[in-house]
């Protein structure tokens, strides 16, 4: 028993670098290699040199990087914040009312976590809506899908917080927008911290939805990876492929490196009941 328990955690250390470190390795090395080393992705150091800046500046040079950076933040924030808060309000409601058409609207609205909407007939609604091709359909998009994520995870929290607290800001005179935005959302902090990390992780790599819904028409970076590594200056080239998907990844980083003390206590926060 105890040389269970001495080797245990060494076990789950080997499992965490298998399972993460050698694929990050694997992408970062080869982005600092040269054009014939990275034919054959492997795990060893570049063998003929290191050309980590220059493989860099010229995915920044040559690429349609910082276009595609702001194509993808324009959709990226907007969705975001509309998800959350219509997520918010509605699990809000749903956490607070019972009965059994509560518990159908609950159902309905977390369905779409295990139903996949229909590509097809989405992309035919945004056409007749004259709004395919565009941000406003992407964000649109984007909203509709996640809300259920969103839902799911809020109902779960605003169930933790004790409703003597909206009835003391009732007798007090506030009304339910005021008790929503001045006590509910300030104590969902931690539960939307852990949203924002799944919701930006979705949709920054997202490259099925913004193929069929604005593919050709706006650039976002897993868009234009797709695109540019099809054809032209990134054919064959692994160390540009790679330096990209290194870039693309960095926002999302600094944005889980802020958020990640609150994530925990928003999972945890949300399972309990």
């Amino acid at each position: 028993m105890n040389t269970w328990r001495v080797v245990r955690p060494g076990i789950v250390v080997v499992l965490l670098l298998g399972l993460l470190g050698v694929p990050l390795w694997l992408v970062f090395i080869t982005s600092a290699k040269s054009r014939g080393d990275a034919l054959s992705p492997s795990l060893s150091l570049p063998r003929d040199g290191w050309h980590l800046a220059a493989n860099y500046t010229e995915v920044f040079t040559e690429g349609r990087v910082w276009k595609a950076f702001f194509g993808s933040l324009s959709i990226v924030l907007p969705s975001t914040v509309l998800l959350l808060l219509l997520g918010a309000m509605a699990a809000w409601v749903l956490a607070r009312r019972s009965g059994i058409v509560i518990a159908v609207l609950y159902a309905i609205g977390i369905s779409g976590i295990v139903l996949p909407p229909a590509v097809i007939t989405l992309v035919l609604l945004l056409r007749q809506l004259t709004i395919d091709g565009t941000l406003s359909g992407m964000v649109l998009v984007y909203t509709g899908i996640y809300m259920s994520t969103a839902i799911f995870f809020i109902t779960g929290f605003i169930r933790t917080i004790p409703a003597e607290l909206e009835e003391a800001a009732r007798v007090d005179g506030a009304g339910p927008v005021r008790i929503f935005f001045t006590i509910i959302l300030p104590l969902l902090r931690p539960v939307l911290a852990t949203a924002t990390i799944l919701i930006c992780l979705y949709i920054w790599n997202d490259v099925f939805y913004a193929f069929f819904v604005i593919g050709g028409r706006k650039d976002t970076l897993p868009l234009n990876l797709f695109q540019v590594a099809s054809a032209g200056l990134y054919l064959n080239n692994w160390h540009l492929i790679f330096a990209y998907v290194v870039l693309m990844s960095l926002p999302l980083l600094v944005v889980f490196a802020v958020a990640q003390r609150r994530i925990i206590s928003g999972i945890t926060g949300g399972a309990v009941k």
